[in-house]
């Protein structure tokens, strides 16, 4: 995934006629307040195909908004939920060290090669944590993936630490095992 990307980035002078840098200095001019407006302006005032326009304005606004401000922002008004995702990706980062956390507006990807594990503060009270298993049955707790949609296979609600248990972990290394 991040090799990908930064092929993306060495190519971008040569296929847009600008660096990275010259596009973050071009939107930082103007004041976009939706993701797809900043990507329909690269497109129609610049030529810039769909994928590049959308990977630069994604770069754009990770510099503007760092991961830690993302996680904080999620979590406004549902610090009591903070103990549950930290202890998330405490169980998760010994997985492996190919594992990419991905903080963004409204959720948390965990991706290996493939996403496999989403975490949503839902509610004031409750962390959606969506997980990709194919082929899994579902069951009373490892419910269908809900408003994940095609994101996730599976989502699992949880309200407080404890349900970080065995279970739960042993989905998670399936996941995990499975996102190659």
């Amino acid at each position: 995934m991040e090799k990908a990307l930064q092929t993306m980035i060495d190519n971008m002078p040569e296929k847009t006629g600008k660096s990275l840098n010259e596009w973050k200095t071009i939107l930082k001019e103007k004041s976009f307040t939706k993701h797809s407006e900043g990507v329909n302006y690269l497109k129609k005032e610049h030529g810039v195909t769909h994928g590049f326009a959308n990977t630069i304005v994604t770069l754009s606004k990770e510099e503007n908004h760092a991961p830690t401000d993302l996680v904080d922002q999620q979590y406004k008004g549902k610090e009591s939920l903070l103990p549950i995702y930290e202890k998330l990706l405490q169980v998760i980062k010994p997985f492996g060290d190919d594992i990419t956390i991905t903080p963004k507006k409204t959720t948390v990807s965990i991706i290996r090669k493939k996403q496999f594990a989403l975490i949503k503060p839902a509610t004031k009270t409750r962390i959606d944590l969506g997980l990709k298993i194919k082929d899994k049955p579902t069951t009373e707790r490892l419910q269908n993936s809900g408003p994940f949609g095609t994101m996730c296979t599976h989502r699992v609600q949880l309200t407080e630490v404890s349900q970080v248990d065995t279970e739960l972990i042993d989905w998670l290394k399936e996941a995990y095992e499975k996102a190659i």
